[in-house]
């Protein structure tokens, strides 16, 4: 029985006791598996030898270490074998873009960058910042406007043309439409071209001489120009002025050459609320528009950017902040925002954007000809 259990023990492989040795009573050193003896005693967990070469031996602590190192392999096999199944056969790694990075950590978060592109050159340019444009008003996001003047110079016209006094809630509603506009379509004052066109210029002739020509640059407007430059982000200016009035200004303030398209008011038909501008001045950078950043004062502005499929950062110099939630962003001065804010603006691909939705279909239903019969007494009740 004992002889049974030695021989189905690990005991019984040559790599547990084979490389072992012991001394015989001559004190010559000898294999142990030389020495292999039947074991005559089996008593717990100790396996006991007798023999007349070799005293009675303890080899507890040997079985011990023995199958401790063999246990050891065993676990660490396991081991390896479940990580080798936990490893992903796609490898689809998740790249780190930073959008999950805390907050006031640098550099700041680029959701701009694309990971699913694989070809580097496009994830590049999209890193940089040649792939959107920015769009500014003159009046209240470059320079100060100054509303008191323009409701003024309208009140002064039609006294001179002998036109009733417009309202108030007129001249807000004419607010950023072009003179010959708001004369043919809201005033209503003439539908002759001609006659417009003269009331236009006579309009724009009394508001420079109550402006006097003094033109006062917005805090944070020009450093925030600068920054755009020394991106090169393409910038346009748009603006209801004639071009002239424009050129003059803008070499009186001193930002020449910032401003790659100039629109005046002789490029377009219509003023805001018309996107006619913005999209005008999208085809002149040579940009989609849903690439293209408007920076306007007004829910005018807002609209008219939406209208032409871009988004819009409205500036808060006559309005409060809280009247222009309709923008993408709202911000007071344009030195609050980063470049990073518009690569992050520009990425979003907003769902008034897309392709309209299918209008759907409503299906007729045919009137059943088969005939009923009720009850005089259903009819009564």
């Amino acid at each position: 029985m004992a002889d049974s259990i030695a021989a189905a023990s690990l005991i019984g492989y040559r790599p547990l006791s084979g490389g072992l040795s012991v001394n015989d009573g001559s004190y010559r050193r000898k294999s142990l598996s030389s020495c292999w003896r039947p074991v005559n005693e089996f008593v717990g967990k100790r396996i006991l030898y007798s023999s007349p070469m070799l005293p009675r031996l303890k080899i507890d602590r040997l079985v011990n270490t023995s199958i401790k190192a063999l246990a050891t392999e065993l676990t660490k096999e396991a081991y390896s074998y479940r990580e080798r199944e936990r490893i992903p056969r796609t490898w689809n790694y998740r790249v780190d873009t930073g959008a999950d990075r805390k907050p006031g950590l640098w550099p700041p978060e680029n959701r701009a960058d694309n990971p699913s592109l694989h070809n580097p050159l496009i994830r590049q340019e999209r890193m940089g910042c040649g792939w959107l444009g920015a769009i500014f008003e003159w009046e209240g996001v470059i320079i100060e406007d100054n509303p008191d003047l323009e409701r003024q110079a309208w009140l002064s016209l039609s006294q001179e043309e002998g036109k009733p006094a417009p309202p108030a809630f007129i001249l807000r509603r004419v607010e950023g439409m072009k003179n010959e506009q708001a004369i043919s379509e809201v005033l209503c004052w003439s539908r002759d071209p001609a006659e417009m066109k003269r009331m236009a210029t006579r309009r724009e002739e009394i508001y420079q001489s109550l402006q006097g020509g003094i033109y006062r640059l917005r805090t944070g407007s020009k450093e925030f120009v600068n920054i755009l430059m020394r991106h090169k982000i393409p910038m346009a200016l748009v603006s209801t002025r004639p071009r002239k009035t424009l050129e003059n200004a803008i070499g009186t303030i001193g930002i020449e050459g910032y401003f790659t398209v100039i629109v005046a008011a002789e490029d377009v038909h219509r003023g805001k609320p018309d996107p006619e501008m913005f999209s005008y001045a999208a085809q002149l950078l040579n940009f989609i528009p849903q690439r293209c950043i408007v920076f306007g004062n007004s829910n005018q502005a807002v609209e008219a950017a939406h209208d032409a499929f871009m988004k819009c950062v409205a500036v808060a110099s006559k309005h409060p902040v809280y009247e222009l939630g309709a923008a993408d962003l709202a911000v007071r001065k344009l030195d609050e925002l980063s470049i990073v804010d518009l690569k992050n603006l520009a990425d979003i691909e907003s769902p008034e954007f897309g392709p309209p939705e299918p209008e759907l279909e409503l299906e007729l239903e045919e009137d059943d000809d088969r005939s009923t019969t009720v009850g005089v007494d259903d009819i009564f009740w």
